[in-house]
């Protein structure tokens, strides 16, 4: 299948392709050096990850007095953090939020003993070394061990080696998924898979593609977030010849929106893959409803729907960004009625030892009566409501039927309201008539009050109904 090329970028998408000022201002105190060409290069930008503490404290001169403790850290754990990236932090703000996500700092080494090495019970789960096969009809599959950043939160930190994942355990996976019908759903995962080369990804993916009974193809990557060079022209082309494949994106606080990260998404989107958000809620980066909305909003403007929104897992060294589960539920409940449903991220708890996604909601079923067949419901705004549900034991004949009082159409004077209360007519003695219900041609009554004439009336039947009103007839307002 030769590869399709992506759709062209119209001007006024692509003038978003131009650095944000805080990565431009962030180029050029952290790497003066670095050509456009070298910069725009996903590979140099991956060559050159700050790795090691030295480098880190050259840069961020303010770490020095816990560079120490980042040693101790980096014996057990990972760092990488791509020249972009860095570029995003504010150097005078010691709480900034891509600081926290990118860099070992006190609360890490303070907690290095607390929590677990596989919170989820991945591996006990693991049929064959790579695959996570926990839900019935979809698996994991771990194929790469190296992301473009090393978040401190991450799940899976006992696996961040860097060593590549051998050939023949990828085709491992591979065949397990194909001697397994009742798998139709895998998630692409790592590590980052996007850091592989676009060679090994499609050879990966079309293995997977040519699986009869394999419908969908997700991709777990945080790579558009934190290294959006490498969504180039190259990389999409290929991607969309394995449709339907979508991608699973993992931005975690609105100053990771910038134009370049939007650019990425954008080339994704118009080769025709859905783009959904997973983000891990995180005391002191995201932890409040101002930062989520802002967060969720720009999603949803750079076309990618908030999806999940993780509790963070009690993985060791992570402590001290984990919430209360109170904390997840106010921001979920900030958001409903305040932005739009597509906006709204289910929250979930993954349950420890492999008990799965679990959705955690604010309470919005108060009551709920089934032999009665009643619920008491809130809204957003803590507005209680009765709602009754249908009584299957009282049928509708399909009958039609005389106007109940409660059908009759209010007159200009408010007779016949269906509360059965007096209201004032225009010369507040209350007493006029109820309007006579209208009735077909046949005599039966027109069930329904609107006496609305639809826009979509021809204007010949607009005149005649007007026509018809003149002449003393019951007959609907012609619209103007």
């Amino acid at each position: 299948m030769q590869p399709t090329a992506p759709a062209a970028i119209p001007p006024a998408v692509a003038s978003k392709r131009s650095p944000s000022p805080l990565s431009k201002s962030g180029r050029e105190r952290y790497f003066p050096d670095a050509t456009d060409a070298q910069w725009n290069d996903w590979r140099w930008q991956f060559r050159n990850r700050v790795t090691t503490v030295d480098e880190l404290v050259k840069l961020l001169p303010k770490l020095a007095p816990v560079a120490d403790v980042q040693r101790e850290i980096l014996r057990d754990f990972r760092m990488g953090i791509p020249p972009y990236y860095l570029a995003l932090i504010d150097p005078d703000d010691p709480e900034d939020p891509i600081l926290k996500h990118a860099a070992p700092l006190q609360g890490e080494y303070a907690f290095r003993d607390v929590g677990e090495e596989d919170p989820l019970g991945e591996e006990q789960y693991s049929p064959v070394p790579g695959i996570t096969h926990r839900y019935p009809d979809r698996v994991l599959m771990v194929i790469s061990n190296s992301c473009a950043i090393y978040c401190r939160y991450c799940t899976r930190k006992r696996i961040m080696y860097e060593d590549a994942v051998p050939d023949v355990e990828i085709d491992r996976m591979v065949e397990y998924i194909a001697r397994t019908p009742a798998v139709r759903d895998v998630v692409v995962s790592g590590g980052d898979p996007l850091t592989c080369g676009t060679k090994k990804l499609e050879s990966i993916l079309s293995k997977l593609r040519a699986i009869p009974h394999l419908e969908i193809i997700r991709i777990g990557t945080r790579v558009p977030v934190s290294l959006p060079q490498r969504v180039d022209d190259e990389l999409v082309a290929m991607l969309q010849k394995y449709h339907p494949l979508w991608v699973n994106v993992h931005f975690n606080h609105p100053r990771e929106l910038t134009p370049e990260a939007a650019a990425a998404c954008d080339r994704l989107s118009r080769a025709g893959i859905p783009l959904n958000n997973q983000s891990v809620l995180l005391k002191g980066i995201n932890d409040d409803v101002a930062t989520m909305r802002a967060l969720v909003t720009g999603l949803m403007k750079m076309r990618v729907r908030p999806y999940y929104l993780y509790q963070c897992d009690p993985v060791r060294g992570a402590e001290h960004f984990r919430t209360p589960i109170a904390k997840g539920l106010e921001i979920i409940e900030g958001l409903r009625g305040h932005v739009s449903g597509l906006a709204i991220p289910t929250y979930v708890i993954d349950g420890p030892g492999g008990g799965g996604k679990i959705p955690v909601q604010p309470q919005y079923l108060l009551h709920y009566d089934a032999a009665r067949k009643k619920a008491l419901l809130r809204n957003f705004q803590h507005r209680v409501f009765e709602y009754s549900e249908p009584d299957a034991a009282q049928p509708h004949s399909g009958e039609l039927r005389p106007a109940r009082p409660s059908q009759v159409v209010p007159n200009a004077n408010g007779a016949g309201a269906a509360d059965g209360k007096k209201r004032a007519n225009g010369n507040g003695n209350g007493n006029a008539a109820p309007k006579k219900a209208r009735v077909r041609a046949d005599g039966q009554p027109v069930v329904g009050k609107s006496s609305w004439v639809h826009r979509g009336h021809s204007r010949e039947e607009r005149l005649r109904s007007a026509e018809a009103s003149t002449r003393g007839a019951d007959a609907p307002t012609p619209a103007t």
